[in-house]
Order: C-alpha cells, then sequence, then structure tokens
C-alpha cells in the first residue's frame, strides 16, 4: 500500500511548482465535480473558471460546504451552454484547459469539434489513461479507451502521436510504444497484428515521430521483460513499453478497467488533438486520481507553450 499513488504523487508535487493553468470547469453541479475543481486550485493546479447555473453551483457550494468565494463564475442555463461557453473561454484565451464537470462526455466534446466554433486541430482527437499501477516502476499511458470506437489505421496515427507528445510532457525519458494485439506476429486473419506491422513501417518512414514503437505485441511480452525473452522478441519496447496502444475502445476500456478493479492502479484522464487538453474525471476518482489528471493537463498546457503551439 505504501506505494500506491507514488508515481500521481510525484507528479502532483512537481505541477505545484508551475503557475495554476487557467481552466474552465464545465457544468460543475454535483459534490466531486465542484469540490475536485476547489481541490485542484486550493493546492496551486489550476485557476478555475466555474461555468454553469449559478444558482445551481451556488447551491452545491453551501450543501456541501465548499468554498467557492474568489473563483469566477460563467453564468450559463444548462449544460450544452456551459459546455459552448467553456469553449469560447478557450477561444478568448482566457482558458487553457477545459475540466468536465457533471455533464456527459458526448456534451463536453460536442462543443470542443464542433467545426465552427470548436477547438479542432489537424490532429484527430484522443483519449488517454495516464495510469499508476502499483508494483509496476513506470505510469502506464493507455490508449484509446474513451474516444474513438472502432479506430481506422489513419487515425491510429494521431492517437499514436497524441500519445507520444503526451509522454513528452510528462518527460518520460524515452517514450516506447507497443501496438497491442492478442499475439506478436502478423497474422492476416486478425486485422489488428497487419495494422501494426503498417503503423511501425509508417514510424520507419517518419510518418510517426518521437518514439521507439513496436508490433504487433501482446500485454504480456509489451510489459514484462521475461515474456518477451521466453518469446525471443528482439525488440528496444517488448518487456519496457510504457505507452500501450489498444486496437479499439472495447479492448482499451477492458485493458483499463482490469487494472483498476484487479491491479488497484488508478487512472488519470484526458483527451487531446484539440487546441487545449481536456480533462475528464469520474465520480468515482479518487481526490489523488483527479488532482493527477489536472496535473497531467498542466503538464500538456506547458509543454504546448514551450513549443509555441498547440499540441496537434
Amino acid at each position: 500500500m505504501e506505494r500506491t499513488h507514488e508515481k500521481y504523487q510525484r507528479l502532483i508535487d512537481y505541477c505545484k511548482t508551475l503557475p495554476p493553468l487557467p481552466t474552465a470547469v464545465v457544468h460543475p453541479c454535483d459534490q466531486s465535480s465542484l469540490q475536485g475543481a476547489v481541490e485542484a486550485a486550493e493546492i496551486g493546479l489550476i485557476a478555475p473558471i466555474l461555468v454553469g447555473p449559478r444558482e445551481r453551483i451556488e447551491a452545491v457550494a453551501k450543501e456541501h460546504s465548499i468554498k467557492i468565494t474568489g473563483y469566477p463564475i460563467v453564468d450559463a442555463p444548462y449544460s450544452e451552454a456551459a459546455a459552448t461557453a467553456a469553449v469560447q473561454l478557450v477561444r478568448e484565451g482566457k482558458a487553457e484547459a477545459l475540466m468536465k464537470g457533471s455533464l456527459h462526455t458526448d456534451e463536453l466534446m460536442g462543443a470542443v469539434v464542433r467545426r465552427e466554433s470548436g477547438l479542432r486541430t489537424g490532429r484527430r482527437v484522443s483519449h488517454c489513461f495516464v495510469m499508476d499501477v502499483p508494483d509496476h516502476d513506470d505510469a502506464l499511458i493507455v490508449t484509446d479507451a474513451a474516444v474513438n470506437i472502432a479506430p481506422t489505421l489513419e487515425e491510429k496515427v494521431d492517437i499514436i502521436q497524441n500519445a507520444i507528445d503526451l509522454g513528452h510532457a510528462l518527460q518520460f525519458k524515452e517514450v516506447r510504444v507497443a501496438i497491442l494485439s492478442a499475439m506478436e506476429t502478423v497474422n492476416p486473419k486478425v486485422p489488428s497484428t497487419v495494422e501494426a506491422g503498417a503503423l511501425c513501417k509508417m514510424v520507419d518512414r517518419h510518418q510517426i515521430t518521437g518514439a521507439v514503437v513496436d508490433g504487433p505485441l501482446a500485454l504480456d511480452n509489451a510489459i514484462d521483460p521475461e515474456a518477451a525473452r521466453i518469446k525471443k522478441i528482439d525488440s528496444p519496447v517488448a518487456g519496457r513499453a510504457n505507452v500501450l496502444v489498444v486496437p479499439d475502445l472495447e479492448a482499451g476500456n477492458m485493458l483499463a478497467k482490469s487494472l483498476s478493479f484487479l491491479a488497484g492502479a488508478d487512472a488519470a484522464g484526458i483527451v487531446l488533438g484539440a487546441r487545449v487538453p481536456v480533462i475528464l474525471t469520474s465520480r468515482a476518482d479518487s481526490v489523488t486520481t483527479r488532482l493527477a489528471s489536472c496535473a497531467v493537463a498542466a503538464l500538456v498546457a506547458k509543454a504546448r507553450r514551450d513549443s509555441g503551439k498547440a499540441m496537434g
């Protein structure tokens, strides 16, 4: 138990040294979303702008003794209006991140990807879990387990590049990407293995950059050096991957939840590929996981500022 959260705690402690990230908190109309935003603000991770129906936000704060004095509130009558207003704050340069409150993810992402008034870039939007797995030395990025249901080969290029950029923002010494399937050989009967082979060739041709990438790899030989040795896989990624790219949303969802519920892992969630990072938290998330999601967004925003352009 002593190891629990240690990777998240290092991340949070580092981000406390950065300026608070101006963050539009979208429709924080229940205890967990409002309290999560305020707790992140109190330790200096974010500078929240609360966007939603003022009376409901103030009523939730009063009911649960959450101190929101001093935090600006942008009054928006309902959840979709709050999402639109929050996106507009980003477009006006008043916010550098979005944080999901008590609205559906689809409502928030609909405003983000809207063609004329949203926050699109040239990249496909994708989701990453940054997972803190007890007894595993490094943080693991798992993608995409929440946004793209059955991504095409072309979409997987962006999903992988978003995850690589996140690895650099998180200051991984080396980003090592495993493209997962059920086996480590290319088999025409298993389409994900064929796509993995094509993606690796795209890395060779510099269509994907910034990491060492290998696949197809099965989960065991992607993260366990002994499994890779037994299978005689000669690869700089096998056995030591820190980014796991899944074939589709179903596989990713099962992988992330099995790590959470069977291995005691925590999963900070973030959406990349838009102009700013989007913090996605769940009501079931622990306080530390919520804070870690904010810290991940702070590092993504810092990388974006440092590079002078939006990630993606």
